[in-house]
């Protein structure tokens, strides 16, 4: 009850969500793409699955994180894997083959929402536990009140998805652009980026057209390979 009636306690809880409000958009992005070729019932199973594995893998990597974005090479590594989960969404056959299929990409969706969560999350988790400032049922609490807010953003994405194709393509596009800022933050990088602080962008941008480039390509050609 003492810690409830804590006005540090409240404060903190308040940094914790809006953290994670301004730092989820892009978590959003992805699980709406991983999720949007799904049946309606599973979208929602997808989104809710997702969404809150994704918070748990946080507080874990909380834990963790500051060690992790010391190892060189390492968000480089991250930030490609994000450049092709990006050219997965992108180019993903929304064509179901009945309930196999449509189980097995579920769990696909999960998988590729876990997997991009853990690259996008190991900066982000940092300014939230500098916010908990040690306090784990802050920091759980915190991230716990988000887990409805990005199920929420996830969900209004798949929905303008749906209405405005353009939406997947500024999706994916978002996917490369992290994916750039990811290998241009390594800390095997560092001393490049403080010299040229522009690569920082060039490299996000990069990353953006690369995606968008390469996954209409990929597109194109299994779109003529159904043709014949």
């Amino acid at each position: 009850m003492e810690l409830l009636q804590s006005t540090d306690f409240w404060i903190g809880l308040i940094k914790i969500v809006w953290i994670n409000i301004i730092l989820s958009g892009d978590n959003a992005v992805v699980i709406a793409m991983a999720a949007r070729s799904l049946p309606p019932a599973q979208q929602q199973k997808a989104v809710l699955f997702g969404s809150g594995a994704a918070v748990v893998l946080r507080i874990v990597l909380t834990v963790v994180a500051a060690r992790l974005l010391a190892l060189p090479y390492l968000q480089i590594v991250g930030g490609l894997l994000l450049l092709w989960i990006g050219l997965q969404l992108l180019g993903e056959d929304e064509d179901g083959e009945g309930e196999a299929k449509e189980y097995g990409s579920m769990m696909a969706a999960v998988r590729t929402i876990l997997l991009a969560d853990l690259v996008m999350s190991l900066d982000n988790v940092i300014a939230v536990a500098a916010a908990a400032q040690g306090n784990m049922v802050l920091l759980v609490l915190g991230l716990a009140i988000s887990i409805p807010l990005v199920i929420f953003g996830s969900t209004l994405m798949i929905k303008l998805m749906e209405r405005f194709p353009i939406v997947i393509m500024l999706g994916a596009a978002l996917i490369g652009w992290v994916g750039g800022e990811t290998i241009a933050s390594d800390v095997s990088l560092r001393e490049v980026l403080a010299a040229n602080p522009w690569l920082h962008y060039a490299a996000a941008a990069a990353g953006a057209f690369f995606v968008v480039a390469v996954g209409r390509m990929l597109q194109r050609r299994a779109q003529a390979a159904a043709g014949h």
